[in-house]
C-alpha cells in the first residue's frame, strides 16, 4: 500500500480572490512570487502542502486553472498556447514580472511553454509529473480519452487508478482527489483534457533555449508521465535536473509531501548552474 508522508489536509484557509479577467486565486506568504498551477480535473487546494511549506519564504500564488475550480473558462476549442496566454494574462493582472514558475502535469505543460516563451519573466520552471514527446501508443490512449470527456459523466475511477495505483483508496489524499474530480466543470475538464492531450510535443523543442533553473520531477511508478520523460527534459535543458521518486505514482506532490517540498526549496534557491 502506498504510504503518505503526511495525511492531515486542512485546506489553505485562505479566500479566492479573482483577476479582472476571471482567473481564482489563493496568496500566501512574502519574498519571491512563486507560481503554482494544478492538473486536468483538480483545483488549487492540490497543491495544499507545497502551499503551506513554501510561504514560509516565499508569496506562493496557487490557482485554479481555467475551468476548474471557480476559475472562467477558455474556449471550448483551446490549445495549449491558449493556456500559455491565460497564465501570461494572469501574471500581467497580478503585475508579476518576474515569478518562479511550477506546474503539475497539465499545469506542467502550462508551465514548460511558459519557460519557452516567456523569457527572463520565468526565473525557475518546475515540472512535476510532465509529459515529453509520449510514444504512438501512450499517445494515441490519452486522445482515445479525451474524445470520450464531454459524451459522458466524468470518469473518476479510470484516473485514480492511474495516478495512484491500488492500495490507496482509504488515504485522505485519495478521498480528497475523487471529490475533485467529482466536482469538476465537465466543459472545463473537457477543454482541458484536449489541449493536454495533444500538447506534449508543442513546445518540446524548446528546452534546450531555456536557460533558467529547470526541475522536472516525476514518481518512479507514473506509467504516463515517466521517469524517461523527466530525465530526458532534464538533459534537453541547460541547467535542468531530475528527480525520480520511488516508489510514488502521478499525484506525488500529495503522496510523498515533504520530498516535493524538499526538492522544491532547493530549486528555488538555485541560480542557473548545471549539476
Amino acid at each position: 500500500m502506498l504510504q503518505s508522508e503526511r495525511t492531515e489536509f486542512t485546506g489553505l484557509g485562505a479566500r479566492r480572490a479573482r483577476t479582472a479577467h476571471g482567473t481564482a486565486y489563493v496568496e500566501i506568504g512574502h519574498g519571491e512570487p512563486l507560481v503554482l498551477i494544478h492538473g486536468v480535473g483538480m483545483r488549487l487546494e492540490a497543491w495544499t502542502p507545497q502551499v503551506v511549506a513554501l510561504s514560509a519564504r516565499h508569496r506562493v500564488i496557487a490557482v485554479d486553472m481555467p475551468g476548474h475550480g471557480e476559475s472562467d473558462r477558455l474556449d471550448a476549442d483551446a490549445k495549449l498556447e491558449d493556456f500559455v496566454a491565460w497564465l501570461g494574462v494572469l501574471l500581467d493582472d497580478l503585475k508579476l514580472d518576474r515569478v518562479n514558475l511550477a506546474g503539475h502535469s497539465m499545469g506542467a505543460l502550462i508551465a514548460g511553454g511558459a519557460a519557452a516563451t516567456f523569457g527572463a519573466r520565468i526565473r525557475r520552471v518546475a515540472l512535476l509529473n510532465g509529459v515529453y514527446l509520449r510514444d504512438a501508443d501512450a499517445k494515441a490512449a490519452v486522445i482515445a480519452r479525451a474524445l470520450t470527456i464531454g459524451e459522458r459523466a466524468a470518469d473518476v475511477d479510470g484516473p485514480l487508478k492511474r495516478w495512484f495505483g491500488e492500495g490507496s483508496e482509504t488515504a485522505p489524499f485519495y478521498e480528497l482527489t475523487r471529490s475533485w474530480l467529482q466536482t469538476v466543470d465537465p466543459e472545463g475538464y473537457a477543454t482541458a483534457y484536449n489541449a493536454f492531450a495533444h500538447g506534449d510535443n508543442v513546445y518540446a523543442a524548446r528546452w534546450p533555449q531555456v536557460r533558467c533553473p529547470a526541475l522536472f520531477l516525476t514518481g518512479s511508478e507514473d506509467p504516463n508521465s515517466t521517469p524517461e520523460m523527466a530525465l530526458a527534459m532534464a538533459v534537453a535543458a541547460p541547467c535542468g535536473r531530475a528527480h525520480i521518486i520511488e516508489g510514488h505514482r502521478h499525484m506525488v506532490n500529495l503522496t510523498a509531501p515533504d520530498t516535493v517540498n524538499a526538492i522544491l526549496a532547493d530549486w528555488l534557491s538555485r541560480e542557473g548552474e548545471k549539476s
